[in-house]
């Protein structure tokens, strides 16, 4: 879907929460290597994806009301098998709709198991005085509990974005700590700059949440995201 197609969608519909499969076909466009991600919106077409994508893989629900899809039982991983992943799917599409039975469910999201790699954040919100913000930080459930993040301000320089990978306090993590592989910094840089660039051509996206991004020794793959739009979308 073209971008413009899918933001007309979301404010056809007066959304300003894009789903997960949408967010990612988002962020993919502006130039971001994303894990693929199929929409299921049945137990029989899950199976079916699953098995197109490659065992193992991930099931995720997919819901404009539902933000943290882990606090209540959405996200089901390692899935090795047919029988696996239908139980899986029932299991979050019941789960989900015990917690929030108002919530619009639009199915689960399959995606294949993504190889361990270094956790990082890149995040974009827009400052009441400042406007745009991009953020770079150790990901996964680190960026709440560490805190260990850059800001800097949109349009992003390439100095800029080196110079964000560089200040967080778990660099020495991403340079190569005690022997292991370092992450592939300038595939960060250019992953910082696109979003900054893709960010300056469409203003009505309003936050930008990829986490986690893995980060490794050649390239980087984001393997969940997250996007909001202004509610004035002109």
């Amino acid at each position: 879907m073209a971008i413009a197609d899918l933001l007309a969608t979301a404010n056809r519909e007066k959304r300003t929460v894009l789903t997960e499969v949408e967010s990612k076909e988002l962020i993919r466009e502006a130039g971001i290597p994303v894990v693929e991600t199929r929409l299921a919106r049945s137990e029989k077409e899950a199976i079916r994806l699953a098995k197109l994508l490659g065992f193992p893989v991930v099931l995720k629900i997919v819901s404009p009301n539902v933000i943290h899809k882990s606090d209540i039982g959405g996200v089901k991983v390692g899935l090795t098998g047919e029988r696996q992943v239908a139980q899986a799917y029932n299991q979050i599409m019941h789960g989900v709709s015990n917690v929030n039975p108002s919530a619009t469910i639009h199915g689960v999201s399959v995606q294949p198991m993504a190889l361990q790699g270094i956790e990082v954040i890149i995040g974009m919100y827009k400052d009441s005085q400042f406007g745009p913000l991009l953020m770079f930080g150790l990901g996964g459930i680190m960026v709440e509990v560490l805190k260990d993040v850059a800001f800097r301000l949109v349009p992003l320089t390439r100095r800029d974005a080196r110079n964000m990978i560089r200040e967080i306090k778990a660099y020495p993590l991403l340079d190569g700590y005690r022997g292991r592989d370092p992450a592939d910094t300038a595939a960060l840089e250019v992953a910082l700059l696109s979003l900054s660039e893709f960010i300056e051509k469409h203003p009505s996206i309003k936050e930008v949440d990829l986490n986690p991004i893995l980060a490794y020794k050649e390239g980087l793959l984001a393997v969940d995201a997250r996007v909001i739009l202004e509610e004035d979308q002109g």
